[in-house]
């Protein structure tokens, strides 16, 4: 297990906002809960107000579903572009299901995606991302506020 600190975390972000700065996004796309973390830091580092989140299951408690559930939806009004994000690419199929979702129902807008980590058994390589990952990560911001 890697435990990924906020030092990390904080230079990877200034990272990534240089690679999809030439992206231009006008609105984020967080898949909670992962991408929520990753994806306010980057709408403040690339000035976006327009954030939204979905919500996606794999797991019901400890069982894997036949098929990832998604919950919520996106309302984008006079948007080209949008940058969707969450924190690893594991097996891929988060990504490729949010991603496959959003180009069927928005049909005009471009989409791509962002992770901070992304492993190479994925399915689903994002057009965006920092880390290889070859062990599980330990997000500070899962570990740290823990009770």
């Amino acid at each position: 297990m890697k435990y990924y600190a906020y030092n990390d975390f904080k230079n990877d972000v200034n990272t990534l906002i240089s690679m999809v700065a030439e992206f231009e996004a006008e609105a984020i796309v967080a898949i909670a809960r992962g991408g929520l973390t990753l994806s306010h830091a980057l709408a403040e580092g690339l000035n976006i107000r327009d954030v939204q989140s979905i919500r996606t299951e794999f797991y019901d408690i400890q069982i894997k579903r036949d098929e990832i559930a998604i919950f919520g939806s996106c309302n984008f009004k006079e948007v080209k572009r949008v940058l969707v994000v969450d924190d690893i690419s594991d097996s891929g199929e988060t990504l490729s299901v949010v991603m496959g979702c959003l180009k069927s129902e928005f049909k005009n807008i471009e989409f791509k995606s962002a992770t901070l980590f992304y492993k190479e058994t994925s399915k689903y390589e994002p057009d965006f991302w920092i880390n290889i990952a070859d062990d599980w990560i330990d997000f500070f911001w899962e570990r740290d506020f823990m009770r």
